[in-house]
């Protein structure tokens, strides 16, 4: 079942994307002891993580010690690059709470080589969730992002991994960014109790519209993909990413 929930301001929806969070966090964690958390990279969740982190009921109820950090893609460089994923992630959250190094999962985008970064970051996957064949990770929480393109994760469209059914992490050449990323694929980012998408800015109001509301000769697009068969999508959105929809109400602040 598709939510959907409309803030009037960006900060309005970081709050409620946080507060959702950590709700989801201590709810898994009482039950199973652990929360597994998908991080999406790009600039949109930055604010979400920092509230996480320097608000100071969210930080102490957030279960971090019990929280398990992984990554739904990652650029083909270091960890400390300016574009990596990660580093977002850390320096907006990670470096500002005490977590255990080994509950914080990254790819390691400083291979030269994407094809053997997706080769490890799936074997860690696999032993994580002790995955027999053919089985895929459940994570308790997948944050994604969505691009002016309909892109979710490095799942851009025309790409080869959006075919992707049996691996759980690719190697993805972009040939609209002339470059080669990491990422889970569709049947893994799907395969959640929970789905959340974080979307603002007014250049992300017709992607949006097209993934909500296409119309009958719309193309698919990458983030149509996402469907959680035992889970819940929730769409967040600002005003200005949401202008164009019909019948969406703004949530309360």
């Amino acid at each position: 079942m598709k939510e959907v929930r409309v803030f009037p301001t960006a900060e309005a929806m970081s709050r409620h994307a946080a507060e959702e969070i950590v709700r989801l966090a201590e709810e898994a964690a009482g039950v199973s002891g652990r929360f597994t958390l998908v991080l999406s990279g790009g600039s949109t969740p930055r604010q979400t993580y920092a509230l996480m982190a320097d608000d100071h009921s969210l930080r102490e109820r957030m279960p971090w010690s019990r929280t398990h950090f992984f990554w739904g893609d990652e650029r083909l460089v270091p960890p400390d690059h300016p574009d990596s994923n990660y580093r977002m992630a850390y320096e907006a959250m990670l470096s500002k709470v005490q977590i255990p190094s080994e509950d914080v999962h990254r790819i390691a985008g400083e291979h030269q080589d994407a094809t053997q970064a997706a080769d490890e970051y799936e074997r860690v996957l696999a032993e994580f969730f002790k995955l027999g064949r053919g089985e895929l990770p459940f994570f308790d929480l997948v944050l994604l992002g969505l691009g002016p393109d309909g892109h979710v994760a490095s799942l851009f469209p025309g790409t080869v991994a959006l075919r992707e059914r049996q691996r759980l992490v690719v190697a993805n050449w972009v040939e609209q960014l002339d470059a080669e990323r990491i990422t889970m694929t569709p049947p893994v980012l799907s395969h959640a109790a929970c789905v959340i998408f974080l979307v603002s800015g007014a250049e992300k109001a017709a992607a949006l519209k097209a993934v909500l509301e296409p119309g009958a000769e719309s193309k698919r697009l990458p983030a149509q993909r996402i469907r959680p068969q035992r889970g819940r999508l929730i769409w967040l959105a600002d005003r200005e990413a949401a202008r164009l929809l019909e019948g969406h109400p703004e949530s309360p602040a």
